[in-house]
């Protein structure tokens, strides 16, 4: 792989080559991207979609726009980090008019839409998607589909379904939000496909993220920034290199600020944070300033700020230090599993779910996500289907009245009917999923 490829401004439709040195400086291609993102309806269903803690009461856990956005900083500042060291490597960057800032902005742009696809109840509500067709009453469907199709629905992703959601075209609305291919490539994770599952112990087969229904889309990304491709029998690619930016972005967020975020809500004790943290920022703290500090959210805070300080500096040591192989496509694992504070990322880890991911606030509410998630499938994918085979009930048609117009496309295949749902119920924040499930069970209340 190479950066100028993978670099690329190209958006959706464009018929010609859009050079980096002829863009508008005032408003930069990459930037275009993250201002269309943050105005997506997508983006903006974020603010009531779980990140720890779902429908928390409280006024300060973080949501997934929350997550976001801060993921979307740290991001930033790794890629500009980053960028800076690659134009000395590469001085023909500069001379197409690349600067550090393009590497920070796309890695942010990508970064700020890496939980775009996540269906409500966090994780949870991606496991439950998957068990309403592998076994709940989804399960029927299975005869009609491909292997592809099938495996895409039970072990549903909210990654492929950001891809998705990015790159969808439909009536008046080609391409998505016509984000530009580099940005498209950093946000693919996982490029390849459902099947087969987990082939290698390589980080780019841990999940997937492009469903058969975006195989056209994603082949015409990959083509364009000259991604390696993995295997020929299946779709299958080695990661855009800066994919491994965003991805040290979340995991350097959602290590530090999870765990600070129990620790304010009380399900972790303070004392963990200055035992398991101080391993971090041991070479950096500034004792008497952390003793100072009269309230626990202010110390708390501070050694969050100074740990993601330190895998900043981590992430982009081991980026730069590994650079070739990345763009080999043989570097196998994650910055942060590479990291010399491994153990200590795991031991924060292993606190936060014990701690928080297990409490019986989330347990509880991921429950009832299950079978909130499950019924609203049944019901919206049984009257679609019914439609199509011209045999509705009445209760189908008052149904089919509750699913937005862009939803209720005409196709001859069950597997795009099924996923035009699961977009359609993937897509619902929290609350609304609870509202819309107290509305089909005729709790009007």
């Amino acid at each position: 792989m190479n950066w100028e490829q993978l670099l690329s401004l190209k958006r959706f439709g464009d018929t010609q080559k859009r050079p980096r040195i002829a863009q508008d400086e005032t408003r930069l291609g990459f930037e275009v991207d993250f201002d269309r993102i943050i105005f997506s309806s997508a983006f903006r269903s974020l603010q009531d979609k779980t990140q720890v803690i779902p429908l928390s009461e409280t006024d300060f856990v973080h949501t997934r726009l929350t997550h976001s956005l801060e993921v979307s900083v740290v991001g930033r500042t790794l890629g500009r980090r980053v960028g800076k060291v690659l134009l000395e490597r590469h001085p023909e960057l500069i001379e197409l008019g690349y600067t550090f800032n393009d590497f920070g902005a796309i890695v942010a742009a990508a970064s700020v839409t890496h939980d775009i696809g996540n269906p409500p109840f966090g994780h949870s509500g991606e496991k439950a998607i998957g068990e309403y067709f592998k076994s709940g009453k989804g399960a029927k469907y299975k005869d009609q589909l491909s292997a592809k199709e099938y495996q895409d629905l039970i072990d549903f992703e909210g990654n492929a379904n950001g891809f998705k959601i990015l790159t969808e075209s439909r009536e008046g609305v080609f391409g998505g939000l016509r984000l530009s291919y580099a940005t498209l490539g950093a946000f693919l994770k996982y490029p390849k496909e459902s099947l087969p599952k987990k082939p290698t112990k390589h980080i780019v087969d841990k999940k997937y993220g492009v469903f058969q229904s975006e195989k056209t889309e994603f082949l015409d990304v990959a083509q364009e920034l000259g991604l390696l491709q993995k295997s020929t029998e299946n779709i299958s690619f080695y990661r855009h290199p800066l994919a491994y930016l965003v991805e040290a972005a979340d995991d350097i967020c959602y290590t530090i600020i999870d765990f600070e975020d129990g620790i304010n809500l009380g399900l972790i004790e303070e004392e963990f944070a200055l035992e398991y943290m101080i391993k971090l920022v041991k070479d950096t703290i500034d004792i008497k300033k952390y003793h100072s500090l009269q309230h626990k959210k202010d110390r708390v805070s501070y050694l969050r700020a100074l740990a993601i300080g330190v895998l900043i500096n981590e992430a982009v040591a081991i980026f730069l230090a590994n650079e070739t192989q990345i763009l080999e496509g043989t570097f196998e694992k994650s910055l942060l599993d590479k990291c010399k504070y491994e153990a200590q990322i795991n031991d924060i880890i292993k606190i936060s779910v014990d701690k928080i991911y297990k409490s019986k606030e989330v347990v509880e509410k991921e429950v009832a996500g299950y079978r909130i998630i499950g019924d609203l499938l049944d019901v919206f994918v049984t009257a679609l289907n019914n439609k199509f085979d011209e045999n509705t009930s009445n209760y189908d048609r008052l149904v089919l009245n509750l699913l937005p117009e862009e939803y209720q496309i005409e196709s001859n295949s069950v597997y795009n009917r099924i996923m035009l749902v699961c977009s359609y119920v993937a897509g619902m924040s929290d609350s609304y999923a609870i509202r819309m499930h107290k509305k089909i069970m005729g709790n009007i209340v």
